[in-house]
């Protein structure tokens, strides 16, 4: 430890290359998590985007829900006849998303761009609506009107100027109606 210190005391100009490899060190570290920021911050955004427009497709079929008041519970239900038959409406997620990230539809995929450069790219978008049954048994609105989605996002990722293989990940939404009274 002295002698380190002794180095860095030392007016000969001796300890000039550790301050380089140590700010360099420092700068790569910076760039390093400042990356991974970016990656953060791109998915995080794009996973409340699919929750809002999941969120929008469960409020579009809140016109076809079946209000059960009495009974406590609802579902995508319409009349037929003397019966109820199943009303599901999966509405357009991508047009939704297209609107609010500013996605362009590209080769099957929608692809977000930062000037010339693809900032992300979103493809394999799976909608599942999970109908209440109707008439449950137990009608404690434990279960509702279910919307999963799934989304595969792609990012190009670079560090100190290398283009490295993308990020890839799947992201998950999932939104649920249930009425409150």
């Amino acid at each position: 430890m002295r002698k380190i210190y002794g180095i860095i005391r030392n007016k000969g100009g001796t300890s000039f290359p550790l301050i380089v490899a140590v700010t360099l060190a420092l700068l790569i570290i910076f760039c390093g998590i400042s990356e991974y920021i970016r990656l953060m911050i791109i998915a995080q955004g794009v996973r409340d985007a699919v929750q809002s427009s999941v969120i929008s497709t469960v409020n579009d079929n809140y016109s076809e829900v079946y209000h059960g008041v009495r009974e406590g519970y609802s579902g995508a239900y319409q009349p037929s006849a003397d019966d109820f038959k199943e009303s599901l409406d999966y509405g357009d997620i991508y047009k939704r998303l297209d609107k609010v990230l500013g996605l362009r539809s590209e080769n099957g995929s929608h692809v977000k761009y930062t000037g010339n450069a693809v900032e992300f790219r979103l493809s394999d978008l799976s909608v599942d609506l999970e109908n209440m049954p109707f008439a449950p048994s137990n009608p404690d609105n434990s279960e509702g009107f279910l919307a999963d989605a799934t989304v595969k996002l792609e990012v190009p990722v670079s560090f100190c100027g290398q283009s490295l293989p993308p990020m890839r990940i799947n992201l998950k939404a999932q939104a649920k109606y249930m009425p409150l009274f």
